[in-house]
Parts: C-alpha cells; structure tokens; sequence
C-alpha cells in the first residue's frame, strides 16, 4: 500500500520509491474487512473498483455485526451509514429517546437494515435521498490484495527487490543509512519507511523506540484463523461473535469465508481455541488452522530520526472493528501530507505522531467500549474486562451519553457520532435524559414522522438488488 501510494501521488520526481520485500516472509492476510476509508485510498491511486474486487475475490460491506457482546442472545450492527438525520441541530437519536423508542434506532438506518436482507446498491450522490445516508467498505483477500497493488505500484515506477534485510547501517546522526540484504547487496536512501509488521525492524530494533503496552485494557493476545466454504446467501457485512475467552470473527468472501478466533491466552489454550473455533465453522475448512500473537499497544512514536513505521512496525490494537488497514492508510496519508525534504525537519514528524497517537489513543478508547460494556458474567475473561478500570477519556464519554445521550465529537477521527451511537446501544448504555430541544414538535407529528421515515427506509431497500447478483452486475464477480 505504501509503495503504490508513494509511487501514484508523488511521482518519480519527488521520490524514487524502491521495495524491497521477500517471498521467505509471508502475508499476514487476516485482517480481511476494512473501513470505508479504503474506498478513498484505492481511488487515490487509480485503482478500479470492479477490477480490485474481481482480483481479490472481494464483498461489500456495509457494517460489522456483533452477537453476545452485551448479553448472550442479543445482537445490533455497527452500521456505516447515519441513524435517521438531525433536526435543526438536534440528533435524531435524543428524538427517538423522548419517544420512547430508542430500541427501534436501527430500523432507521438504511446500511443496517440492507445488511439484514443481503441487499446492496452503491449511495446515491443526492443529498436528499435516503440512499446518500450511508458509505460502504470491503471484504477481500489479504494475500491476493498484497501482489495486486504490488503489480500496480511497479506500473507507477516502483522498483521492486526481492531479498531479506539482514543488517541496518546508521550514520553518525543515528538515521538509517541503508540497509543489507541476505545476499549481500547494500540499498542506501534517504527516508525508510518501516513495513516489517511486528518485528519493526527499523523501528523498534534499529532505531530501539519503546513500546507502549496496553494489554491491560485489551487482554486479547492471541488469533487463530482458518478459512472455510461458504453456506447460505452472501451477506454484506463482516461477523464478531463474543466467545468465552475472545470473540470470533466471519469475514465471507465470494470464493470463502475467513474466520478466526482472537482470544486471551491467560484465559484460554490454544489448542482449545482453535477447536473451539473448528466446531463453529459453517463449513469445510479449506486450510490448517494459523496462529499469530500479538500485544495491543503502539510505539511511543511512529517516526523517528528517517524511519517511519505503518502499519504493524508502529502498533496494533487488535482485529476488532476493522482497524488496522485504517491504520495503514491513515500512516500513509500524513506522510504524503508531509512528505519530507532533505534534511527531515523535526517538525514534519512532530505532526506526523501526533495525529498517529491521537487515532491510536482514539481507537483504543472505542474498542475497550465492546468489552467494558457487557453485562456478562460467565467466564474469568468477560469478568475481567467488565470490571477492569478504563481510560479516564473513555469513562468521561460513557457517562456523557449515559447522562443525557450527548456523544463527544472530533475534528479528527474515524469514528463518528453515529459509530458511538451504535455500539453504545447496541452494549446496552441507554441516556437517563435527552437534548430538551427534542421536546419541540407535537407528540403526533413526531410519531408520525418517525413512522413515515421507518416506511421510506424499508422502500428504498426493496429497491436494491441482492448483495451477490449487484457483484455480477457491475463485472466485480471473481
């Protein structure tokens, strides 16, 4: 991703990209569901849907469900999309709460109630139709995706080479001067950035920046995954089921579906993680079961000296809500921003970490909220992590909204008011109050008006054609 991006958007007259990758280390490719965001890079770099959806084997998705997080048995969607639409400055969800009726809010969100009925059609440009209400992300193949934007960043003028780093050389400074490959041959440059996942090789181990370990807001250090064939019709969204030591996530594709269990090594095996995980599949597994271990937390920078760290070599929170390919991308963006000139001005990197670890801290705080909000009691791991302390940041929102349903909003961030809105519900935090300007229309007409718009949301989803035959319709069937 960073090399293609590099190479379409700045161009060989600004920076002479060469990647150096090696077949020997091979592609993580769990993380299959992405966030909207992704949309924007693909177009950035010239990328066609129809064409990237058919190599990849890829699906829309238009939300992340999540069963047994508050309650075993219940189950909501975090959609991508609004719920209902504000009136005079006022949200549409304090309308609902003054009704009554702030259990039926997802009835008044177009992405879930598409997502429930395997429907799907792209948004609609005009601002006054319910179809412009909601965005739409991906479900792909990690190890088909990698090689494709290989191939495209190479077109743009990318020099790719095959080969192991076996050595760092620094200069007097400290900065990375070129690194050595396994067979000897020695690549010197001016910025490197980190892209070794979690060895952070430059990073962490040349560059020995510190890591910030918060596995004690998110215990889950460990992920098994196995894909499988796929059964029943193909839904557009991405899975997340509580399990008693984790939770388990269905990613389907049009060739399979990826599943995996991400779970706490402190409360359970592994090998009773991947049979717990087996004995879910709803299909033959098409692979051996993989492990991977991780540890959620961040570098205390992600740019030092000329090292900039994306994805993995700078931190990891953990799979839940489709996270780290945002990160990825969030990484590349500011450093197309503030791409350097020689020298690096310490300046550069100084914006640069401080929106990097404002999103991390931000994300951090939103994924800590599924686990602490459970009601859950029946295991060690759903009672560690109702009862474990949380960030201060994270406690003041909580009981923001619990107090009279306002949601603390940003001028940056992935995650909007409506994201909180949903997970907060869905993890049954319900406001004890609402905005009192909800109190200004008569009771009939808000009543009327909620109900007409609860008709026109479950029209305009009638009119959009099935998840899997909207693939072939627009040539994106693999």
């Amino acid at each position: 991703m960073t090399a293609a991006a590099l190479a379409c958007v700045l161009g060989p007259r600004v920076a002479d990209v060469q990647l150096v990758e090696s077949e020997e280390i091979g592609i993580v490719g769990v993380g299959e569901a992405t966030l909207p965001h992704i949309r924007a890079f693909n177009t950035r770099i010239g990328i066609d849907e129809a064409a990237f959806m058919r190599a990849t084997a890829a699906t829309f998705k238009l939300g992340i469900e999540f069963r047994d997080w508050a309650r075993i048995g219940d189950s909501y969607i975090h959609p991508f999309g609004a719920f209902g639409h504000d009136v005079d400055g006022v949200g549409f969800h304090h309308y609902l709460t003054r009704a009554g009726s702030i259990a039926d809010l997802p009835d008044y969100s177009l992405p879930v109630v598409a997502a429930r009925a395997a429907k799907f059609a792209v948004p609609d440009d005009d601002p006054r139709s319910l179809l412009s209400t909601f965005g739409y992300a991906y479900q792909f193949d990690a190890t088909r995706y990698a090689p494709f934007l290989r191939a495209h960043a190479e077109r743009h003028g990318a020099r790719r080479t095959e080969g192991r780093i076996t050595d760092v050389e620094r200069d007097d400074g400290g900065n990375v001067a070129a690194v050595v490959l396994s067979d000897g041959q020695r690549i010197a440059g001016d910025l490197f950035i980190d892209c070794s996942g979690f060895r952070s090789l430059l990073l962490a181990q040349a560059m020995r920046e510190p890591f910030e370990d918060w596995s004690h807001w998110l215990p889950c250090d460990r992920a098994v995954a196995v894909p499988c064939a796929g059964q029943g019709p193909l839904l557009p969204y991405t899975s997340a089921t509580a399990m008693p030591a984790g939770w388990r996530w269905r990613i389907p594709l049009q060739h399979r579906v990826g599943n995996g269990y991400v779970y706490s090594s402190a409360h359970i095996a592994d090998d009773a993680a991947r049979d717990a995980l087996l004995s879910e599949l709803e299909g033959p597994p098409l692979a051996d079961p993989r492990f991977l271990r991780f540890t959620a937390g961040r570098r205390r920078r992600s740019w030092v000296g000329n090292v900039v760290a994306v994805g993995l070599a700078g931190g990891f929170l953990e799979p839940l809500e489709s996270t780290s390919i945002y990160l990825i991308q969030l990484a590349i963006t500011q450093l197309l921003e503030l791409f350097p000139q020689k020298p690096v001005a310490a300046i550069d990197r100084d914006e640069f970490n401080r929106v990097v670890d404002l999103e991390y801290d931000r994300i951090r705080d939103f994924l800590i909220l599924h686990y602490h909000a459970t009601t859950r009691n029946d295991s060690p791991f759903w009672d560690h992590v109702r009862t474990m302390t949380v960030p201060d940041t994270l406690a003041e929102k909580i009981e923001l909204f619990r107090r009279r349903g306002r949601v603390m909003t940003y001028r940056e961030g992935v995650f909007l008011e409506p994201s909180w809105i949903a997970v907060y519900l869905g993890q049954r935090i319900e406001p004890a109050g609402y905005d009192q300007r909800a109190d200004a229309p008569p009771a009939a007409a808000l009543a009327r008006a909620l109900q007409r718009l609860r008709d026109e949301t479950q029209a305009a989803v009638a009119t959009m054609p099935d998840h899997a035959a909207y693939l072939s319709m627009i040539g994106a069937a693999a």
